[in-house]
């Protein structure tokens, strides 16, 4: 009977029981764990060029070829490789005596099933019988437009002559993290200039065509004793501050910023005759020497560019266009010309060269009406009287905006307009009614082929241009067919103004630049002796701001020149978001200094935005323009003076780099690993 009852309760057991795969435990969303390494990190007297580090689980490298930095700069990469719990770092080089070592792994290291990332760790040893323990760390930011610079390199020189730079490899090295940030470890007591460079080709100094951020002062590292409170929180809930001894790493706070000189060798890129009336001839560089054109065979020998044809250059001075005159086409299907310039030589200096072009046409159009006339007879009468006319056409749309030009262009070279056949009116009532006065200018962009009508529009209004025919006529004896364009001039209620009252900038002349929401300048106004600056006729949207100090007053942006020691021109971004609507005028107080200057671009813009972490939210700007909340608030620990590489400090009240630089150094600069 007992065994009766056992056997039911079995198979009720069985019947309820259901087979599902076992719940695994909360999501890994911690980084590997460092456990040990050999040898051991701050290790002395080191002579194997081998280093092994162990974690708690299996991890893997991501690009280590570029993101793992070994100081001092190995001529032979050392070769870095992950197996299960190790990552090995193998040296190429002998290493040297009495030298610290430092490898950074910077965030190369992850674990291998849910690829959490393992920041900024790095690991030290001596070959000698003492370990240098100096840092610098700083931040660089693109010049132009303060996008963090991520994977740059940083590095520093205890040479401070000017040419160190352009001829020796820098000395130690980092790289920066996707928020521009970096930590150049392991330095000796000493003075050093510190450069940035995004080392293209990998010989770790500067050249010309590189990306480059200097520091115009020298930077002697040093250390100082703090105390570092740390909350502990016990399993009920509640939590106590602790003190602990710690060292802080100065200087923490530099800033660079990142310029391209945008050096580009002047050399004849290359020549063209698109049709038998033009020669074009395209520079690598504007060319502000000149050129020299003479022709060498024919008719044109030993006469100048300007005798037998109408020269003209683009707006950038690097392309140079050349429309001949209509005496010498006849004889100019095959030209021959002498063009002499300047160009580099081996040593970068400018010398005179000479090049000799061979350029020809061939009209296979005319061999086509040839060959089509002599198949069909009754064509001959056709192609004798066939003509052709100027192309006019308008640069403008039907809607134009109230303070632009109205603009025309033809196909070639203008020689005439007829005043009395070129009219324009405007609607009055129901009647068009011609204004008196009207007549075109050459454009300064392009004065032998467009012409502009500068008028002092009415809002609102429609206006009609009226070219008869024949009133236009071109170089080459051609003249146009009527033409007629009808436009309405936009109201005022269609656009709003912009009103800047800048704080900061101590006399200093600035520009203001209106931005579109992919960072692009739609507009821009020079800021008055009040410290304002007036932006009118904007479109209706959402915009951006940024202003640069315009220390030569040129009006735009100039980048620098590092063996010059010309900074590039200070740039600063409004931090919101700017809502313009039609009919409104918005007036806006800017204080340049308000916030620090990594902090300033709002995210919204930044292009090089940092990885979020699993769960993380990217800050969310505002809807109605009035900002958001710093990624950098949790970090605001240090204050200190402003450290940007200009070589002033006018913001002496603020640090100019944001908490989180205090915040790195106090993760990183406490511990040795």
């Amino acid at each position: 009977m007992h065994l009766l009852a056992a056997l039911v309760a079995a198979a009720l057991l069985t019947a309820c029981a259901s087979i599902s795969r076992p719940e695994g435990g909360p999501r890994d969303e911690l980084p590997p764990v460092f456990l040990r390494s050999e040898p051991a990190p701050g290790s002395l007297n080191v002579t194997k060029g081998r280093l092994v580090a162990f974690f708690d689980e299996n991890v893997q490298l991501e690009d280590a070829f570029n993101k793992v930095i070994i100081s001092p700069v190995q001529i032979q990469p050392a070769a870095v490789t992950a197996n299960g719990h190790r990552v090995t770092v193998l040296f190429r080089d002998t290493l040297i005596d009495s030298t610290t070592y430092t490898i950074d792994f910077g965030d190369a290291i992850k674990d291998l099933n849910e690829g959490n990332i393992l920041d900024g760790f790095a690991l030290d040893f001596s070959t000698g019988p003492t370990i240098d323990t100096l840092r610098i760390a700083g931040m660089v930011l693109q010049a132009q437009n303060l996008e963090p610079a991520q994977a740059m390199l940083v590095g520093i020189y205890s040479n401070l002559a000017d040419t160190a730079i352009s001829t020796l490899p820098l000395e130690r090295i980092a790289r920066t993290n996707q928020y521009g940030q970096f930590t150049i470890r392991n330095l000796k007591p000493g003075t050093y200039r510190i450069f940035a460079l995004n080392d293209l080709n990998r010989d770790y100094h500067w050249d010309r065509s590189e990306d480059v951020a200097f520091c115009d002062y020298t930077i002697s590292p040093s250390a100082e004793q703090i105390e570092i409170n740390d909350t502990l929180r016990a399993a009920d809930g509640s939590d106590s501050i602790v003190a602990r001894p710690g060292v802080r790493y100065l200087p923490n706070d530099v800033l660079l910023t990142w310029f391209n000189e945008n050096f580009v060798a002047p050399y004849l890129k290359d020549y063209a005759r698109a049709d038998r009336r033009r020669v074009t001839l395209n520079f690598a560089a504007p060319n502000d020497s000149g050129v020299v054109i003479t022709g060498v065979d024919g008719a044109l020998a030993g006469l100048s560019a300007e005798q037998w044809s109408m020269p003209e250059i683009n707006a950038t001075a690097d392309t140079l266009q050349l429309w001949l005159k209509p005496e010498v086409l006849p004889q100019a299907d095959s030209l021959r010309l002498a063009v002499r310039y300047q160009r580099l030589d081996s040593a970068e200096n400018l010398k005179w060269t000479n090049d000799t072009l061979r350029l020809f046409f061939r009209d296979t159009t005319k061999k086509k009406k040839e060959k089509k006339k002599q198949s069909d007879t009754d064509s001959t009468l056709t192609d004798s009287v066939e003509l052709t006319f100027l192309n006019i056409r308008s640069l403008a749309s039907v809607s134009l905006d109230v303070h632009k030009p109205l603009t025309i262009e033809v196909d070639q070279p203008i020689t005439a307009i007829d005043s009395a056949a070129v009219r324009l009116s405007m609607m009055v009532d129901t009647t068009w009614t011609p204004l008196s006065g009207i007549f075109p200018a050459a454009d300064s962009l392009k004065p032998l082929t467009r012409r502009v009508f500068d008028v002092k529009w009415q809002p609102g209004e429609k206006y009609r241009l009226e070219i008869d025919s024949a009133a236009v006529v071109g170089l080459y004896g051609e003249h146009n067919k009527p033409f007629r364009q009808d436009f309405t001039v936009k109201k005022l209620e269609d656009y709003s103004s912009l009103r800047f009252t800048i704080a900061g900038l101590d006399t200093l002349p600035a520009v203001v630049e209106l931005l579109s929401t992919a960072d692009e300048a739609v507009a821009r106004a020079t800021v008055g002796p009040d410290g304002t600056a007036l932006m009118k006729y904007l479109a209706p949207g959402k915009y951006y701001a940024r202003l640069f100090i315009d220390a030569n007053n040129n009006g735009k942006w100039d980048t620098g020149k590092l063996l010059s020691g010309l900074q590039p021109e200070e740039v600063y971004y409004y931090d919101k978001r700017i809502d313009l609507k039609g009919n409104w005028d918005v007036e806006q107080s800017w204080d340049i200094y308000a916030l620090p200057i990594d902090a300033q671009k709002p995210y919204a813009i930044k292009k090089n935005k940092p990885k979020l972490k699993r769960g993380e939210r990217a800050p969310q700007e505002d809807e109605e323009g009035d900002g958001f909340d710093s990624e950098y608030d949790d970090f605001n620990d240090f204050n200190g003076t402003n450290r940007r590489n200009t070589g002033t400090t006018r913001n002496t009240g603020s640090n100019m780099l944001s908490g989180r630089m205090g915040g790195l150094q106090r993760a990183n600069g406490n511990d040795r690993y």
